[in-house]
């Protein structure tokens, strides 16, 4: 957890760097990203490994993490989906947003969230650091799930996943 990542201002202006550690301790605002594959109006999600520091054992996008020291945005999506996921595929930004969210005092999420979709229908190849588990569900389900049981998903799926169903609805 010693990744220096890229600290932005609320215009997502690079404005410095600092550990992923420290980042979180303190509460400052970081660039991130999320990936959601979807396909045939299903979307794969995967459950955060228990043991993660924060949103452990929680269903989520397929992938999600932060821009490192000396990459690009775009370099440390694709290289994240083939650590996380075992397979890369074409990616497309398609929003991006900012939220907070406290996990304990010194566990603070502040993120510019980088939100991107793409298609795959290959093999993946979970690596179990990251996630336990992985599933395709329908639109239909997922959007009941996030009313029936909100407790289950990470805090910025529950912000972005209707968002990314929506505008993949919109392009069918």
């Amino acid at each position: 957890m010693d990744d220096q990542i890229a600290l932005v201002d609320l215009d997502d202006k690079i404005i410095g760097y600092e550990t992923k550690a420290e980042v979180h301790r303190r509460g400052l605002l970081h660039r991130a990203f999320s990936v959601f594959i979807v396909k045939d109006g299903k979307m794969l999600i995967q459950m955060r490994n228990p043991d993660k520091y924060h949103s452990g054992g929680l269903w989520s996008n397929t992938c999600c993490s932060h821009q490192r020291f000396g990459e690009a945005l775009e370099e440390s999506v694709h290289r994240r989906m083939q650590e996380e996921m075992g397979f890369d595929c074409d990616l497309k930004e398609l929003f991006s947003f900012v939220y907070r969210t406290e996990f304990r005092k010194d566990l603070i999420e502040y993120e510019y969230d980088h939100v991107f979709a793409g298609t795959y229908d290959g093999e993946i190849t979970l690596n179990p650091e990251e996630a336990s588990e992985i599933r395709w569900i329908t639109f239909a389900d997922l959007k009941e799930e996030l009313m029936r049981t909100p407790e289950k998903f990470s805090s910025w799926f529950l912000i972005c996943a209707p968002r990314v169903m929506q505008i993949m609805q919109n392009r069918n």
